[in-house]
């Protein structure tokens, strides 16, 4: 069941929301200049963004830390240095996602790997495609999207205006989105042959999560709502790689894990964050490290990691 698209609101033109206008406004003009220029544009702002987002850079810092301790201090700088260059980019790459004609995204994008959906297709069952938090996701979800129309889980945003832009910027080629905790809604797509997608990469808390090792942190809250999916419905899961190349963007259909679920969740989840790991390794500084990624821990150690 299709959740209910935001309508676009008289009270939009409220001055309260005037400064998102603006950013909204400025964001749409740029995403219609040259795309090397928005690479140019992308990378000056996240120099900016370095100095000026001093508590997120402070918890990539420590998320470097944590999962790479054999690296240098050295080498540790140069990703976090990297990595902010991306999420200037990021802000480029969003707009260009929500608003670029169809043409312009299959000029710049593909899909790598797309027979391992179309196997699952043919056997009559839904697709659980399990993606990353590469920065470059925005984008990434509609060159999917114009490959295969699929649904995706989110989370709202708290403004009502950028949640209007951000649903149908985001559905704009893809089938519709589902709220976070619409559950019955994602297994009854998946139910009904959809390619889903799902991020299971981050920290949604103590609730539905197992303690397994992620990078370096032996103990890293990781959600077992994919083997909710994965067990209740008629699926088969792929993993899904969102990539920026040096020509431009690929989403890399990779596949899923054999005798999944097993039964066992915590050695499930294990695998799954093995996954991910190999995964983020291909392009590190593409990754999201301002997430608080290990902030819940377990109940006999409650020492923050941050």
């Amino acid at each position: 069941m299709q959740a209910k698209a935001p309508r676009f609101e008289f009270a939009f033109f409220h001055p309260k929301y005037w400064p998102t206008w603006l950013s909204i406004i400025l964001l749409y003009l740029i995403s219609w200049l040259p795309y090397r220029l928005q690479l140019w544009l992308g990378k000056g702002v996240g120099r900016l963004l370095f100095r000026l987002l001093k508590s997120r850079r402070k918890v990539a810092v420590r998320n470097l830390e944590l999962c790479f301790p054999q690296m240098s201090p050295a080498e540790r700088d140069k990703l976090l240095r990297q990595n902010f260059d991306n999420a200037g980019m990021a802000m480029f790459e969003a707009g260009m996602g929500w608003w670029w004609p169809d043409w312009r995204v299959r000029r710049l994008g593909k899909v790598v790997g797309y027979e391992h959906i179309e196997e699952i297709l043919a056997k009559g069952k839904g697709v659980l495609g399990l993606a990353i938090h590469n920065m470059n996701l925005e984008f990434n979800c509609r060159v999917m999207g114009l490959r295969h129309p699929s649904v995706a889980f989110y989370r709202r945003h708290n403004n009502p205006l950028m949640e209007y832009m951000q649903y149908h910027g985001r559905a704009r080629s893809n089938k519709y989105m589902l709220h976070k905790r619409a559950v019955g809604d994602l297994l009854k797509a998946l139910n009904e042959n959809e390619l889903c997608l799902y991020l299971p990469d981050q920290d949604y808390g103590p609730t539905r999560c197992e303690f397994v090792p992620f990078f370096a942190v032996e103990n890293t809250a990781t959600t077992t709502g994919t083997l909710l999916f994965a067990g209740n419905a008629n699926c088969e899961t792929v993993f899904l790689l969102p990539l920026r190349t040096g020509t431009g963007y690929e989403i890399h259909v990779l596949p899923g894990l054999e005798d999944f679920p097993s039964g066992d969740d915590k050695k499930d989840v294990a695998r799954i964050n093995r996954q991910i790991e190999q995964m983020v390794s291909v392009a590190p500084e593409q990754y999201l490290w301002m997430h608080k990624r290990f902030k819940t821990r377990p109940a006999d150690n409650q020492d923050p990691l941050y």
